[in-house]
């Protein structure tokens, strides 16, 4: 058996890819320019928008995607012929790639990124880049609604013990470009420079005679960050006072105790519990952490509704999980071949693809807000667009000429080259924080969100309708 650390990426693909691949060699059509976009159809948890992420993963996963020998042999065992793996032997990215940046607000049917190379080059990176893409984004996007309620107060991510296989590297980075304060993921931690954090198991106190026994040697073993998890046996009777008495004592060695970790129980009732005898111990100063099957629905009620005295928490399953939605559906479909624009065509209006290269643009109100996206196509001039429509029903559209308009997308990969500038998940979560202040409350809102528009232009519309009329003549 391999392990995935051993391997080269190029195999990290659908079979279909491959088969196509093969097929476009074959067919003399490896040489062929073409335009792919990435895009999803629905925001993620029924919300207003989506958080980007996943980029640089992906770009990086590009310069490991090429095909090892034993890569070849496999390929081979499963039919593959000798000329196109002989094809293959040599095969690197070579394209150009342009997307918006990570952690940038997005919405459905937009054209996110766009990856532009040969045909088979485009078509073998789809499956990946689909991989890193969604999932990363819909993590983030979990995330950030959970910082969104949780506001001043800090998260960290305690997921990995529940996250799917080694996932949870991506979902962990994920979830600081959401917004996590810290990960308790000490290789994702070290790959992305998170800050790690971590507390203390019931297995821990379990493991001594008695908790105070327990406490005291966590203390002396971890004075500069003892955090005490208390409800192993009574959190009230038994957990809080023998932290007060551990709390007392580290005081009286010049040292401070943290935090107390709540991790069953009513955590509303037993935060406020807890901090009142906190302070009346005089340990105003220790602040209580909660984790426990947490989402944004339960720190909203417990915060707004009923006022728990929690400092900070611990999300794990809900957010790590992407809880409640299995996936983002974000696809990616092929837009022009040698400059001659190409559409997938249905017969529900929905489905039908926006054809040709195209940029994104966003336009904002007179308070500097997020307004509305356009879709144009590459080579118009967004200051000369008056109007974008709805890209079904063209009788509703938006004046957009008097607008501050701003391009999103940015070339990151050139001939295969990266452009990209690393940056690490806090980076990028404090521009995700820059961004997210402009768009307007009734887009984030958890329970029937404003819905945020996209239009396209005159010109991408024009196209869009002779493309159509003529699939149909054709087909």
């Amino acid at each position: 058996m391999g392990s995935i650390f051993k391997e080269t990426l190029g195999l990290y693909t659908d079979l279909y890819e491959l088969t196509m691949a093969q097929g476009y060699f074959f067919c003399q059509k490896k040489d062929q320019q073409t335009s792919f976009d990435y895009y999803f159809r629905t925001n993620p948890y029924k919300g207003g928008f989506t958080v980007f992420a996943g980029l640089q993963d992906f770009i990086d996963a590009l310069n490991e995607f090429t095909y090892s020998k034993s890569d070849l042999a496999f390929l081979k065992a499963n039919g593959f012929k000798d000329e196109f793996l002989k094809y293959l032997r040599n095969f690197k990215f070579s394209g150009d790639i342009y997307s918006v940046k990570e952690g940038e607000i997005v919405f459905p049917n937009e054209p996110i990124l766009s990856v532009e190379g040969n045909i088979i080059e485009c078509q073998l990176v789809e499956s990946i880049l689909l991989n890193i893409l969604n999932f990363e984004s819909l993590i983030a996007t979990k995330a950030f609604r959970i910082k969104h309620i949780a506001g001043q107060k800090l998260f960290a991510d305690f997921g990995l013990r529940r996250a799917q296989d080694f996932g949870s590297i991506h979902a962990s980075r994920a979830a600081c470009i959401g917004g996590a304060s810290s990960t308790s993921n000490t290789l994702a931690g070290k790959i992305y420079d998170i800050p790690v954090s971590g507390t203390m198991a019931h297995s821990w106190v379990q493991s001594f005679d008695s908790e105070l026994e327990a406490f005291r040697a966590f203390a002396e073993t971890n004075p500069d960050n003892t955090i005490l998890l208390v409800d192993t046996y009574d959190t009230l009777k038994s957990g809080v006072p023998n932290a007060i008495t551990i709390g007392h004592e580290m005081a009286a060695r010049g040292e401070k105790l943290k935090g107390i970790r709540l991790d069953s129980g009513d955590l509303a009732y037993l935060s406020k519990k807890a901090r009142k005898q906190l302070d009346n111990a005089g340990l105003h100063d220790v602040q209580i952490l909660a984790s426990n099957q947490l989402n944004e629905y339960v720190i909203k009620t417990l915060l707004l509704d009923q006022n728990a005295a929690i400092d900070g928490f611990g999300i794990g399953t809900e957010m790590i999980t992407g809880k409640s939605d299995a996936a983002l559906d974000g696809v990616y479909k092929l837009t022009e071949i040698d400059g001659e624009p190409k559409m997938k065509f249905s017969e529900n209006i929905e489905k039908i693809t926006l054809p040709g290269k195209k940029q994104l643009v966003r336009y904002f109100d007179d308070e500097g807000k997020f307004f509305r996206d356009g879709i144009l196509l590459q080579d118009e001039n967004p200051e000369e667009v008056s109007t974008i429509y709805h890209r079904i029903y063209s009788e509703k559209n938006t004046e957009v000429s008097k607008l501050k308009v701003e391009r999103l997308r940015e070339k990151v990969v050139e001939q295969g080259n990266i452009l990209l500038q690393h940056k690490n998940p806090v980076e990028i979560y404090d521009y995700l924080k820059s961004r997210a202040a402009l768009l307007p409350d009734e887009h984030k809102r958890f329970i029937s969100p404003h819905l945020y528009k996209v239009g396209i232009s005159n010109e991408l519309m024009a196209t869009r309708n002779a493309l159509t009329q003529k699939l149909r003549t054709l087909h």
